[in-house]
């Protein structure tokens, strides 16, 4: 089971968001009233994490696409634009690639085509699973997602992150770690006709700026953009962010 909302009007382009590890639907809590001038947003929680269903074991990127394509199968969408982010932009690559159809506009934000080699994921996964809980994971989370200013400050919306990132179940982190493990789209990417935006982070050392340029030029007449950010793109820059991602997925064809 997926726990999802809406929000927006419901005459509006239905746009889906897919979110990072170890965060929630609300990871968009800050752009939602944005994004609800021009669509109506779907979010959801992928499995293992918020209130959806926390599986034990690897997770496959097989089985995370097919989760958001029975998603929209089961609410009665046909098409809609999608915007993933850090995993979330793993997943929507996949979507792309296997179910174009499903796809208008893509937008591909602190993602790679691939993460390897899967042999430094070994050690991470286990480490998680044999921890007492979620607190150091937590805090290396953060220090990868945000600038220093941010973790330094009495700051509301690192708070909020922390808290996600404490209550997340580890066999979530650690079952989407492993689909990060076994995937590799650097040949499928271009694959993907759907038009799409990438989203780099200038300062990003989860998904560098590197990655997002080789993932724009896999896929076939993708635009590129990089931010002055690390990972959370969405959350650091939120006006130069939502400034591309609106432009981009209202252009005229």
């Amino acid at each position: 089971m997926l726990a999802y909302r809406f929000d927006g009007e419901q005459d509006k382009p239905v746009l889906l968001l897919s979110n990072s590890i170890g965060t929630d639907l609300h990871m968009w809590d800050g752009q939602v009233p944005d994004l609800t001038e021009h669509f109506r947003l779907l979010r959801y929680d992928a499995r293992g994490h918020g209130a959806s269903d926390v599986p034990s074991g690897p997770y496959s990127l097989d089985r995370l696409g097919r989760d958001a394509v029975e998603l929209l199968d089961a609410l009665g969408l046909q098409r809609v634009h999608m915007l993933g982010l850090s995993l979330g932009g793993i997943v929507a690559q996949w979507m792309g690639i296997h179910t174009p159809d499903r796809i208008d506009r893509l937008v591909l934000s602190n993602t790679a085509a691939y993460l390897g080699p899967p042999e430094q994921w070994a050690r991470p996964i286990a480490e998680l699973l044999a921890a007492p809980d979620m607190q150091a994971t937590a805090e290396m989370f953060l220090r990868n997602w945000l600038p220093a200013r941010m973790l330094r400050e009495d700051n509301e919306v690192t708070e909020g992150f922390r808290r996600t990132l404490l209550a997340t179940r580890r066999e979530g982190v650690a079952g989407s770690w492993a689909a990060v493990r076994d995937y590799d789209l650097r040949r499928t990417a271009a694959l993907i006709r759907n038009p799409t935006l990438v989203v780099a982070g200038e300062y990003d050392t989860v998904t560098s700026a590197r990655h997002g340029k080789e993932l724009a030029a896999a896929v076939p007449g993708a635009q590129f953009t990089v931010l002055p950010t690390v990972h959370l793109a969405n959350v650091e820059r939120p006006a130069e962010f939502l400034d591309a991602v609106i432009a981009f997925l209202t252009e005229r064809a």
